[in-house]
């Protein structure tokens, strides 16, 4: 067991250090089926991910837009099950032991049973960082303390309009990194991003929060040097790559390009 985030920790020190932005591309586990979800994971790594944030299966991704609630209707309608999931996590772990690789899941599969079971399971395939959606802070004190208790950095969503003291508490429970969204709303491919969150990063580096990284709509360059350039530490795409996964383009053309831009964070847009 890694201390919690060390790997985020030393990935973004490394990247400090070059004057370069992480990139974190999201897909859904299990999309569309078990060998076919390991072959995309294993080549967004190749094409230049810093980190991962994949998705478990879930029949009502309340956060989701029509992107990645398909992406996990076909996962589950190609029977996918829990273990599938933790084999393929655990493949690219062992293939890429410093990589960090996080989740984003949904209350119901962590809580339907005690949770303590579930980070149990996600730390024996080697996860890092779990990221429950629908998990208000205020009510997390149980679930944090089971993924604390794994070694695994529990990581919160910092929305536009969280008030003082929600963001306190967000600043305080995430680890690893912190996710700010770039609009309200659910996951899906915007043209530009829809609101200046400087203010919001700003904010969340007084708090000594772990790295705030921008997602929600991101699909192009100039979206990713914007971000950066409002100082977030990096970028997370997942509804413009499961697109383009699901219609058999060139996703992997796509990761690279984004990632490029990661390394010219030189004036907003």
């Amino acid at each position: 067991m890694t201390p919690r985030g060390r790997r985020y920790a030393d990935l973004f020190s490394r990247l400090g250090r070059i004057g370069e932005g992480g990139f974190i591309p999201f897909v859904m586990l299990g999309d569309p089926n078990p060998a076919g979800s390991l072959q995309v994971v294993r080549l967004l790594v190749e094409a230049g991910a810093d980190a991962l944030e994949l998705g478990l299966p879930f029949s009502d991704p309340s956060a989701d837009g029509p992107v990645i609630q398909a992406a996990a209707a076909r996962a589950l309608g190609a029977g996918v099950r829990r273990q599938d999931c933790w084999n393929i996590v655990r493949a690219v772990r062992d293939e890429h032991p410093d990589l960090a690789i996080g989740l984003l899941v949904y209350a119901n599969l962590v809580c339907h049973r005690p949770p303590v079971e579930f980070y149990a399971e996600a730390a024996g395939a080697g996860v890092d960082s779990v990221l429950v959606a629908d998990l208000p802070v205020a009510e997390s004190a149980p679930v944090v303390a089971a993924a604390r208790s794994h070694g695994i950095a529990p990581v919160f969503i910092a929305p536009p309009n969280a008030d003082p003291a929600r963001l306190r508490a967000i600043a305080a429970a995430s680890e690893g990194y912190t996710y700010v969204t770039s609009r309200e709303g659910v996951t899906g491919v915007d043209e530009r991003l829809r609101r200046d969150q400087s203010a919001l990063i700003g904010r969340l580096r007084g708090l000594d929060a772990a790295p705030p990284v921008l997602g929600f709509g991101i699909s192009n360059p100039d979206q990713v040097r914007a971000a950066l350039a409002m100082g977030a530490a990096g970028v997370i795409c997942g509804s413009a790559i499961v697109q383009k996964v699901s219609d058999g383009a060139d996703f992997t053309g796509f990761v690279r390009m984004l990632k490029e831009a990661t390394r010219r964070p030189l004036t907003a847009t």
